[in-house]
């Protein structure tokens, strides 16, 4: 099969940080790969697929010679650069917002709905989900699919590694300051003090009540899914912890399922990992750095007749952002390649 160029846009941020090491752990065989990001980080150099390579500036770039490219910038960027992309005749699989509620664009996990790839060769860009969204449909599909689910209650636990590397710095600066009972008097990333702290508005909030990250969960679940009668009713949060998303789920189902069944469907399903017994998964010990969806502390809900409680950890850049977007990639190199 022909190797296939690719471009990654935003390659030096956190997330094309792990979009590099990625396609060097899983061999992804590009024939070419180029990093691209905005002027200020032009020149410098990193090595992907055994060679080193320099950031070049993504307004300068041409496409012409690309097949795939990874964009993981923000959503204004993507949606000026995007389709310059596609107009070169590569296929875009985008990491932000911009694209994901459109309805002629596929919204992708490919453990959930990997068939819908297909229909993005042609309008030729595939989104990626939130990074809540993705480990949550994951976890999710098995039991959907045998039982059908009615109603997805959820609490996140959201690592500050999804504000970007700004909010990892303003963590570690902040928790250095108060473990020295310094001040803590300014909040560059988030709306109050991150160390020590639980914050459940920081993203903004609209008219509802909800926050856009909450609204971003409802929408693209229902839209992995392929249901739009789904009820999802999150609370997203922000904690002091660097790497790794957690998420306290509560299903309502359409027909019963015992705990016992629940775990031998998630025990078989592709992106899972199972965490029986008394343990549990938790996002420092277990997620970060790693590509699994964690799931643990199966149990019925003593509430409600269909109900059933689950908790979820995953690594928010990678499955949650990097991971997900080159197997979506390695998809697309089956269909054209």
């Amino acid at each position: 099969m022909e190797k296939l160029n690719v471009a990654i846009v935003g390659a030096t941020g956190a997330v094309g940080e792990a979009m590099r090491r990625i396609i060097d752990e899983r061999r992804f065989p590009a024939g070419d790969v180029r990093l691209l990001a905005s002027a200020r980080s032009a020149g410098r150099r990193f090595t992907v697929g055994g060679r080193s390579r320099t950031v070049e500036v993504l307004d300068d770039f041409d496409f012409d010679d690309t097949q795939i490219a990874l964009f993981s910038t923000d959503g204004g960027i993507s949606l000026e650069h995007a389709p310059r992309a596609v107009a070169a005749g590569a296929i875009v699989i985008d990491n932000t917002s911009a694209f994901r509620q459109k309805p002629d664009i596929p919204l992708v996990v490919p453990e959930v709905n990997g068939h819908r790839i297909a229909d993005g060769i042609g309008p030729n860009i595939i989104a990626n989900p939130n990074c809540v969204a993705i480990p949550l449909t994951v976890a999710c599909k098995p039991i959907y699919d045998a039982v059908g689910i009615e109603r997805i209650n959820v609490a996140t636990y959201q690592s500050v590694s999804g504000a970007g590397a700004s909010g990892v710095r303003e963590l570690e600066d902040q928790t250095q300051r108060a473990v020295r009972g310094d001040p803590i008097d300014d909040f560059p990333v988030h709306p109050a003090q991150m160390a020590f702290n639980v914050i459940s508005h920081a993203w903004t909030t609209g008219e509802d009540g909800f926050s856009d990250e909450e609204t971003k969960v409802v929408d693209e679940t229902r839209k992995i899914l392929e249901d739009d009668g789904l009820g999802v009713n999150p609370t997203c949060v922000r904690v002091p912890v660097y790497h790794g998303h957690s998420m306290a789920v509560h299903l309502e189902t359409r027909q019963p399922i015992s705990p016992a069944d629940a775990r031998d469907l998630l025990r078989d399903a592709a992106g899972v990992v199972l965490v029986e017994g008394t343990s549990a998964p938790t996002p420092a010990v277990d997620a970060a750095g790693t590509d699994g969806v964690f799931v643990g502390r199966v149990r019925r809900d003593p509430s409600h007749a269909h109900g059933l409680d689950l908790w979820v950890v995953s690594d928010n850049v990678r499955k949650g952002a990097a991971l997900n977007s080159i197997q979506i990639a390695e998809e697309v190199r089956e269909l054209i390649g």
